[in-house]
Parts: structure tokens; C-alpha cells; sequence
């Protein structure tokens, strides 16, 4: 086996391994998604991208003590980007998916989007120019944002919203708006004697009386991290539900759905929450601060205030909890979700208008999270920091983003093919 096989191989299995051993069904299901395609892989594979940040493609440049420890996303590729209804009622186009959120260096943000427009462009057969373009692109508004941000103050922060959007991005908003809650509940729910329950289907099953005891204790640990006052209508379950198959990132970890009265008794108002059990995010596993790790009650807490942290106003329903003393994570099922669909997306002017938007929410979601915040883990103005480390270079820093695409995004290429070869001819023990 070649040297990068074998450290691929073992990255994964060091990342999976235990998992794997609990549910391996998920995970071959898992790895089928992530083979689809050189982005698939990438998507599943954050394990390997901070393993190759930390060891071949170490990279110190535009960093400072600082700048090495703010509030990041953890996994910002290009289709973690899509629509939410803020805390005052909003729709906003943002960074959602928080659940590798951790404290690190800001640079591992961008340098795990820009490989993520490496190989979006790569499969539309962009050139190498366009593609470094649309990462200069993205690099130019995040830093022009942030110089902003950093003279103006937190008040010059803004969102992507109805009001400030145009082309594609002001598309995907309004077909978010077209989206309710009732149309959500008549596909999700039945009504059964005059009141809602769960559909039974594919990915969802009943609960057990022992498994819904536990489930409501753990929603009641939960209300007490909401902010505001506890509406009682509100919080009445009406049924819980087990999930199975959430996503690539969640292979093998349990999540349960919540039917909650809602505001009112009236059936549309009806309100689903997941609780799912959280994970140690990829990136920390390279940050060795105590103070970083030590912040965190438990994983579900560390996923939810880091979204609290980095969103200016998080979803109202937002919070954790414990179940079977493993951290979990609640938030709603929101109605209003809608993503981005890259396939619609192929001209590189539609393209480019897109990437200056998205570097403009990063620049913010950066921004949020600092000491005008209500958190202190950074204790800092992230905007000054990073403008000041990166000073009068913006040509260099661009340069080293756009070099930093093309470089990893071929090496997630060979990657991908690599993994293929090695799970179809049954070299990823225990699936």
C-alpha cells in the first residue's frame, strides 16, 4: 500500500473506527455517499483535511496567537450555506450545519472553503483560472467585510436577506418564503383523533415507553438553556420519533424528533425539534488548549453555544441537553430551509456575484463571535485582529487562498480515488 494510502486509511479509521464497530450498516452507507464524488469525500472526510493542515500542509502564514484562537465553523464548505428565520423573524441566507463548530485558526475556515470551490469548479470543467478567480473573489469581499466591520463597529454588521440580496441568492430566499409551516406538518405528521403524530416512514421509527421517559427528562434539562420565558403551551410534547440516516456527517448517531404543541393549540403551529447526540468535532482534535476544551460542559453544549456564538440571532429553539449522559443537541426543524443548489449555478458571472456574497457571511459570522459578544471564550475584536495580521498583503493573503485551492483540491481528487479503490476492494476494516 503507497504511503498517502495508507495515512488516508489510517486517519479514517482513527476518526471512525469505534463507530464503525457500533453501526457499521451506517457507515457503509456513509462511505457509498462520500465515493459518489471527489466533493462527497471531501464533505465526509474533515478528519483528514485538519490531519493534512496540521502535517503536509502546514501553513502558519497570516496567523498570530489571536488570530489562532477565534470561533470557526469547522466545516465550511460550499453547501453549507443556506436559509434559516432568525430570532426576529428574518429570513436570512447564512453558514448553517455548526456541528464541527469549534475555536481555531481562522485561515482553516477559508482554506476548507476555497478547496471546496477547487472542486465545485473542477466538476462544472471551470478552468483553472476561473476557479482561481472565484476564490480571490471570495477572499477580496471577506477581507473588504471585515475592514468594515473593523471601522464601523458590530453596527455595521448586516445580513443576507430579502431586502440585500439580487440574483441567485434573493431566488433561493423568496422560494424560502413560499415555504409554511402547515405544508412541512402535512408531510412529516398525520392527524389521529383531532391531533397531530408522527408519520411512520422510511428513517423514522417509534420510540419504546423507556426510550420516550428518557427522551422527555432530557427535553426538560433542555428548556432550562433557552433564553426567555417558558410558554406552556409551547412545550407540550404530543410525540417523539427515533431518526435513522440523518445525513453523511451523522452515520451511526441517534436522533429523535419532537412534536411540540407550538404557540397555540391550533394544529398548524406545531413545532418539530431533533435532539441528536453530538461529536467531537474534527478540528479539535489539532487545537491542544485546555482553555478551548475546558469551556465545554459536553459536545452538545460546545455545538450549541458555538452556533449562538457565530450566528448574530440563532434559532429561538436552539439549545442541549444530556440522554444517557451523552451531550445532545436541540434545534427546530425549520419549515423555512432552503440551500443553495450549485447544479442551477454554472456561469461564472452568476458564479463570481455568489462568492462575494458567501465571503461577505463569513466575514460576519467571524465577526459576531468576539468580545462585543455574549461570550468570552474569545475575548477579543476578531475583525481588528484579523485585518491587523493580515495588514497592507491582501494581495499575498489572496495568493495563498487561491494556491492553497488549486493544491488541495487536486490532492482531495487523488484522495477520492484513492478511498474508492480502497472501500470497494474491502480495504476499510469492519464495513
Amino acid at each position: 500500500m503507497h504511503t498517502r494510502s495508507r495515512y488516508l486509511l489510517d486517519v479514517l479509521m482513527t476518526e471512525f473506527g469505534d463507530s464503525i464497530k457500533r453501526d457499521p450498516a451506517a457507515f457503509r452507507r456513509k462511505f457509498r455517499k462520500m465515493a459518489a464524488s471527489p466533493f462527497a469525500f471531501y464533505r465526509g472526510s474533515a478528519c483528514l483535511f485538519y490531519a493534512d493542515l496540521t502535517d503536509a500542509f502546514t501553513d502558519r502564514s497570516y496567523l498570530d496567537p489571536a488570530t489562532s484562537r477565534v470561533w470557526i465553523h469547522g466545516d465550511l464548505h460550499a453547501e453549507n450555506f443556506g436559509t434559516y428565520m432568525n430570532a426576529s423573524g428574518v429570513l436570512v441566507f447564512n453558514v448553517n450545519d455548526f456541528d464541527e463548530a469549534y475555536v481555531g485558526p481562522y485561515t482553516w475556515d477559508l482554506k476548507r472553503f476555497a478547496a471546496s470551490v477547487a472542486l465545485l469548479g473542477y466538476a462544472k470543467a471551470l478552468s483553472d483560472d476561473v476557479i482561481g478567480a472565484l476564490v480571490a473573489g471570495f477572499g477580496t469581499a471577506y477581507l473588504a467585510e471585515l475592514t468594515g466591520i473593523a471601522h464601523g463597529g458590530d453596527d455595521a454588521i448586516g445580513s443576507l436577506t430579502i431586502d440585500t440580496t439580487s440574483g441567485v441568492l434573493h431566488r433561493v430566499l423568496q422560494t424560502a418564503r413560499l415555504s409554511t409551516r402547515v405544508a412541512m406538518l402535512d408531510v412529516e405528521t398525520v392527524i389521529d383523533a383531532y391531533d397531530r403524530r408522527f408519520a411512520i416512514m422510511e428513517g423514522r421509527e417509534p420510540v419504546d415507553r423507556a426510550t420516550r421517559s428518557a427522551v422527555l427528562t432530557a427535553f426538560d434539562d433542555y428548556l432550562t438553556t433557552l433564553p426567555g420565558q417558558a410558554n406552556p403551551v409551547e412545550h407540550v410534547i404530543k410525540d417523539v420519533a427515533l431518526r435513522k440516516g440523518v445525513g453523511i456527517g451523522s452515520a451511526g448517531l441517534p436522533s429523535y424528533n419532537l412534536l411540540l404543541e407550538g404557540r397555540s393549540q391550533a394544529l398548524e403551529n406545531d413545532v418539530i425539534l431533533y435532539m441528536k447526540q453530538a461529536q467531537v468535532p474534527a478540528v479539535a482534535r489539532h487545537i491542544m488548549d485546555e482553555k478551548v476544551s475546558g469551556y465545554f460542559r459536553h459536545q452538545g453544549h460546545r455545538t450549541a453555544e458555538s452556533q449562538r456564538a457565530l450566528q448574530a440571532y440563532a434559532d429561538p429553539w436552539l439549545g442541549y441537553t444530556m440522554l444517557n449522559g451523552v451531550g445532545q443537541l436541540v434545534a427546530e426543524v425549520s419549515p423555512y430551509s432552503a440551500d443553495l443548489d450549485w447544479d442551477d449555478v454554472n456561469e461564472p458571472d452568476e458564479l463570481q456575484s455568489i462568492m462575494r456574497d458567501l465571503g461577505r457571511a463569513v466575514a460576519r459570522m467571524h465577526a459576531v463571535a468576539d468580545d462585543e459578544s455574549s461570550h468570552d471564550l474569545v475575548d477579543f475584536s476578531t475583525e481588528e485582529s484579523i485585518v491587523a495580521v493580515v495588514r497592507d498583503d491582501k494581495p499575498g493573503f489572496i495568493a495563498m487562498l487561491v494556491d492553497f485551492a488549486h493544491r488541495y483540491g487536486a490532492q482531495a481528487r487523488e484522495d477520492h480515488r484513492t478511498f474508492v479503490d480502497l472501500f470497494r476492494n474491502g480495504r476499510l476494516p469492519g464495513v
